[in-house]
């Protein structure tokens, strides 16, 4: 059972990653389909569960990392969990730089990569630092205080006038923001980060019990109506606070979580069914892409915006590498052909990893 598990946490995050580099790199972002972009504004597609599976799994694997981890002195543990998050919290900015054409004073500070270093870190002490009332406590705290400061704003739920955008301008200032909207605002910015801690922890409780617990059944049945209770209270709290991925909302947080655990427990019953020989090649697909996440990640967006600085004939190798599927394929369909091409180049990177038994981690 315990092996069993340890393969669904691992074809969950390569499952997450290629759906990242799917989502994130199609042909053409103004020929992509509905269910692989994210919701405009409140709501949610397919597209927004991808990142908040991303954290969700990050406390998945603390769950085995904190072993180690507590066995050092409380200095150590310090300086190991800070190293992490500056370590990520640097690639990341430097991701988002690349060529570095910009000037520095136009750098985005804040992105996916960051988030990820900064809810880790949070997280990682809170989980060495709490038990599991505590965590719970302090998961609580953190969704409904974020809640009550959102509502300090007038219009807290606007894209121009919410809280997040205005904190974001008053430490970072516009020009390292995100632009993305029309006009300054981060959806990976500083306060909206707040909840998104407790979507690591979530993936950390989700975990332990999974793993931990003798009565493997039983453990299973408690993440089923626990999952189901996270998407109840979501929808119940979208009424007053609405799901709301740009802004990281409680209400979308607890959604995101409740629809990952089920994600988790599907993979596992996949595995433990009947047809298990039949999932075994696409697990092991998931499997190999997913064990370097960090790198292959990095290489995504480092391979995408090479491709717009390669010049051929006249536009962008990205713009003609999209064009030669458009030869033989409508503009929506050649521009998936495209992204599911970036994400079988990768696999590829990860297969030679994997082959030669190299880990890339911090």
């Amino acid at each position: 059972m315990v092996k069993q598990r340890f393969q669904a946490l691992d074809v969950m995050r390569g499952l997450t990653l290629a759906l990242m580099i799917l989502v994130n790199t199609p042909g053409s972002w103004s020929f992509v389909y509905g269910p692989l972009l994210h919701a405009d504004w409140h709501g949610a597609t397919a597209t927004d569960f991808v990142f908040p599976f991303f954290m969700f799994i990050v406390g998945s694997s603390m769950y085995f990392a904190m072993r180690g981890l507590r066995q050092l002195a409380p200095a150590a543990q310090a300086q190991k969990i800070l190293r992490r998050v500056v370590l990520l919290f640097v690639i990341g900015v430097l991701l988002s730089a690349y060529p570095f054409t910009n000037n520095i004073e136009n750098w985005r500070v804040m992105g996916v990569l960051q988030r990820i270093a900064i809810a880790y870190g949070f997280a990682a002490f809170i989980i060495l630092y709490f038990g599991f009332t505590g965590r719970v406590v302090m998961s609580a705290i953190l969704l409904l205080g974020y809640w009550g400061l959102l509502n300090i704003a007038a219009d807290p739920y606007s894209l121009e006038h919410n809280l997040v955008r205005q904190f974001d301008l008053a430490v970072l200032g516009a020009n390292h923001l995100w632009q993305g909207k029309g006009l300054a605002f981060d959806p990976e910015g500083i306060l909206s980060t707040v909840p998104s801690i407790v979507n690591v922890i979530i993936g950390f409780e989700a975990t332990r019990v999974l793993l931990a617990s003798e009565d493997k059944a039983k453990a299973l049945s408690q993440l089923f109506v626990a999952a189901l209770l996270l998407i109840g209270l979501a929808l119940v709290w979208n009424l007053l606070f609405p799901i709301n991925k740009s802004l990281w909302t409680s209400s979308f947080v607890v959604l995101t979580c409740g629809v990952a655990i089920l994600l988790l427990l599907l993979l596992v019953k996949l595995e433990q069914s009947a047809a298990a020989s039949a999932v075994k090649p696409v697990y092991h697909f998931f499997e190999i892409i997913g064990k370097n996440p960090l790198f292959i990640y990095v290489l995504s967006g480092l391979l995408a915006t090479t491709l717009y600085l390669i010049p051929v004939g006249g536009e962008s190798a990205y713009a003609a590498l999209y064009a030669a599927f458009c030869t033989f394929a409508d503009p929506y369909m050649a521009s998936l052909l495209f992204a599911l091409l970036m994400v079988l180049i990768l696999w590829c990177v990860a297969w030679v990893l994997h082959k030669r038994n190299i880990i890339i981690s911090l």
